[in-house]
């Protein structure tokens, strides 16, 4: 069977706008009778079938979103959810969450459950079983089927959708350099998000201020698992074998294994072992003594800007799609008891 094209794909394919392309194809007066004709030969030819879900969906307006978080106990989802819930209250839109559970199965059913009328958009954070398998075909799916996605946080380039990152690479260029500035020798760095999109930018960034000040990469005391459980054991093998005086940890749960695994095997904190950790949760910021220096990654304002970003696309009255945008949100370096100069 032959793939059905879009009109996205005729428009690309004939040199002109999507716009021109659905007036053909439905026989306006705007377009002359020699372009309907061409356009709509070459449509027979690649076997375009009008979307009627997708139509359907444009048509009619439920005024609510669907929001797909991979993690309910993280704590940056919540703030996330939080700003999301903020915005969507405003605009006059109601608010379904769904959690993926990491899951690639849980998370494509869920869109596929939803996107039948039931919500205008989705505002989500990528699985880590999709990032893992590369998998990012019922996202891209779902966009031809109609319903638009701007995604937060975990993203890929493989899908043309609305997206808010944080500035990940310049954070762990920065918090990594920070520890640098404060005389540490032997930084560490232990991640147990090695799968996902986001910890690899942070540490491409922590190699990157390495090799800015001509630090020797040491492999003894870098750590990159996919599990909490993983991390923690080889955390105590590299304090226990190896001379370590910095640590950067990229997510709440690996900065809170560091820090306390640190303070079982007798580092004094910050004068031993200065320690920065990623995302800003109350247990990193209040619960833990010492506190802990973090890098915040503002998901509150991450989930206003994204839900900003697709209640514009949804109330547009544009023919033609707007360009997808990228928007960044700088992240912000707390300085707590963990990296105080002694």
């Amino acid at each position: 069977m032959k793939a059905k094209a879009t009109l996205k794909q005729i428009a690309k394919e004939l040199n002109v706008s999507v716009s021109t392309v659905s007036k053909a194809l439905n026989d306006s007066p705007e377009i002359s009778e020699q372009t309907k004709i061409r356009i709509k030969e070459y449509a027979k030819l690649k076997n375009y079938k009008p979307n009627v879900i997708g139509l359907n969906l444009k048509n009619r307006k439920t005024k609510t979103i669907g929001v797909i978080i991979p993690n309910i106990l993280n704590s940056f989802f919540a703030k996330v959810f939080s700003g999301i819930e903020k915005v969507a209250d405003k605009k006059g839109y109601n608010v379904i969450m769904c959690i993926s559970n990491e899951s690639l199965e849980k998370e494509a059913h869920t869109l596929e459950m939803l996107s039948n009328g039931t919500i205008d958009g989705f505002i989500l954070s990528i699985s880590e079983e999709a990032q893992k398998l590369g998998d990012y075909n019922h996202f891209k799916q779902i966009i031809i089927d109609g319903t638009p996605i701007v995604m937060f946080d975990r993203t890929t380039d493989e899908v043309d959708c609305d997206k808010v990152i944080v500035d990940d690479f310049d954070s762990g260029l920065n918090a990594t350099q920070h520890l640098i500035d404060l005389g540490c020798k032997n930084i560490a760095l232990f991640s147990s998000v090695d799968n996902l999109s986001v910890g690899k930018l942070r540490a491409e960034g922590y190699f990157k201020a390495l090799k800015d000040n001509n630090i020797a990469v040491n492999e003894n005391i870098i750590v990159r698992t996919d599990t909490e459980l993983d991390l923690k054991e080889q955390i105590e093998e590299v304090y226990s074998n190896n001379l370590v005086d910095g640590v950067f940890a990229l997510d709440e749960n690996d900065s809170v294994a560091a820090l306390k695994i640190g303070v079982k095997k007798g580092y004094k904190i910050p004068k031993d072992l200065k320690i920065i950790g990623f995302a800003d949760g109350i247990l990193a910021s209040r619960r833990l003594s010492p506190s802990l220096t973090t890098v915040s990654q503002h998901g509150i304002e991450i989930g206003e800007v994204a839900a900003e970003l697709l209640i514009k696309r949804l109330e547009s009255e544009e023919e033609e799609e707007s360009p997808y945008e990228t928007l960044v949100i700088r992240t912000k370096l707390k300085e707590r008891e963990s990296t105080r100069r002694s």
